[in-house]
């Protein structure tokens, strides 16, 4: 089923955990350097940034290069939402016969087909009888630098 290997990561997502909630002073440009603002802008809470329903929602650590080509690499995490709805073109986290895959969903009327964004790794067509299982919708990538 190609080469995505998915680890469920338990994460604290309490925004004041031991090393207390993340500061930001202010933008800092990714251009040409600017001067300093000098100014505080608070605090920032990643739960309301990241995550819409907190009860719905886990994260996976993504194993593989088949989603590169849609900003997914190797070592990602994946903030997954089980509330929503899977729609075409969504990304998502799938069982297909019992084996997990982070798949873009194509949902077409010939049937349903689980797409890498790598040319390396071929499209997976879900055969008729097949048991897919879609556990949530992917809504951020976390993406190491």
């Amino acid at each position: 089923m190609g080469a995505v290997v998915i680890a469920v990561l338990e994460y604290d997502l309490d925004p004041v955990g031991p090393a207390g909630p993340l500061i930001t002073a202010a933008a800092v440009p990714a251009g040409f350097p600017s001067p300093a603002e000098g100014y505080f802008d608070g605090r920032v809470d990643l739960n309301k940034h990241l995550i819409k329903d907190v009860t719905s929602t886990f994260l996976v650590r993504v194993s593989g290069y088949s989603m590169a080509g849609a900003g997914i690499s190797d070592g990602d995490e994946l903030v997954v939402d089980r509330s929503l709805t899977p729609a075409d073109g969504n990304v998502v986290v799938a069982v297909l016969d019992g084996e997990l895959t982070v798949k873009r969903l194509r949902i077409e009327h010939t049937g349903v087909r689980l797409v890498a964004e790598n040319p390396d790794y071929p499209d997976i067509i879900v055969p008729e009888l097949a048991e897919l299982s879609i556990w949530g919708v992917a809504t951020r990538c976390l993406h190491h630098v």
